[in-house]
């Protein structure tokens, strides 16, 4: 009876010491795994949020992009990686809450292999042209698109990304025919959309907002159902005259879903303090994002509604990827 006794409380004291973070944690630098292809959003917010954890965990943050089919080779890196707290994701809507409803066979299951630490931040869209197309406005543009039913083309990061999607939404809309030129990634669009070899682009802010700050870009709208605290003298999409157009941009902080919970509370204790420090908060705000920084459980709660969101969009531009 003793021996027992003992084999059981051995068995227990082993999955305590496996449930819970290695004394010390973390001992060693820590990867943000960026899904997408530098020079985009999400790639600025997570160099921005490495250099702010840095001094909160006391160990350098090494942020690795790893770019392909809308985001899931990223999304799923992370899913697959040991759950020790030392691979984290940048999480976009694409790999974590569009991808399930777009592409007939995922990799991973976003639900069930990813563990919410925090929302980062939300952010609206920017709709912004090349300054050589005359058009000042959002109706100026649907009249200037429509004169010119098969030039006009949008950029995107790629097929079935928040970007493509908007621009289907766009369309279906306004009842221009816009075409979509994809891309490998934000920055390689933005290239070309600064370079006048494509007409727009509704993306995240925080990338297209600096070159409507130069003057290299100009904007016409946000997504979102409020003008944005960066440039109050935007319009949103939706007061420009295209009802019922209304969508935003979030990035959140996520880990292999059995990392455990005293490691995903460190994580999530330090990625709050950060987005409470002013002068961090204030780089975010003038880029155009809204710094959260919620409860694992509100994060998880925002993923399930964005979920059922996309999933209705997607089904109603009929975009579907293999």
């Amino acid at each position: 009876m003793r021996k027992m006794f003992l084999m059981a409380a051995a068995s227990l004291l082993a999955l305590a010491s496996a449930v819970h973070a290695e004394p010390g944690y973390p001992a060693k630098p820590i990867r943000l795994i960026v899904p997408f292809a530098p020079g985009g959003s999400t790639d600025v917010l997570a160099r921005l949020l490495a250099e702010a954890l840095r001094p909160e965990l006391g160990q350098p943050v090494i942020v690795e992009n790893k770019a392909g089919a809308g985001g899931n080779i990223g999304g799923d890196f992370v899913a697959k990686a040991p759950p020790d707290g030392y691979t984290l994701l940048i999480a976009a809507a694409g790999p974590t809450v569009i991808n399930p409803s777009l592409y007939a066979r995922m990799p991973y299951d976003p639900a069930k292999d990813l563990r919410p630490v925090t929302l980062l931040i939300q952010e609206p869209n920017l709709m912004a042209i090349n300054p050589k197309i005359p058009a000042k406005t959002v109706p100026e543009f649907i009249a200037y698109a429509k004169s010119r039913p098969t030039e006009v083309s949008f950029g995107s990061p790629g097929n079935g990304s928040p970007a493509h999607l908007a621009g289907e939404w766009f369309n279906q809309l306004t009842g221009t025919t816009m075409v979509h030129v994809p891309y490998k990634g934000t920055g390689p669009a933005l290239n070309d959309l600064l370079a006048g070899q494509i007409a727009m682009m509704i993306d995240n802010m925080p990338a297209l907002w600096p070159h409507v700050q130069s003057g290299k870009l100009r904007a016409l709208a946000v997504s979102t159902d409020k003008r944005a605290t960066a440039a109050p003298d935007v319009p949103t999409i939706a007061e420009s005259g295209v009802k019922g157009f209304s969508f935003g941009a979030w990035k959140g902080l996520m880990a292999p879903a059995a990392t455990p919970p005293d490691i995903v509370e460190r994580l999530h204790a330090a990625a709050t303090k950060a987005l409470a420090k002013p002068d961090f908060r204030k780089r975010l705000i003038d880029l155009g994002a809204e710094p959260v920084g919620n409860t694992p459980a509100q994060f998880a709660a925002v993923i399930k509604t964005e979920t059922a969101s996309w999933a209705a969009l997607v089904k109603s531009t009929g975009t579907k990827l293999d």
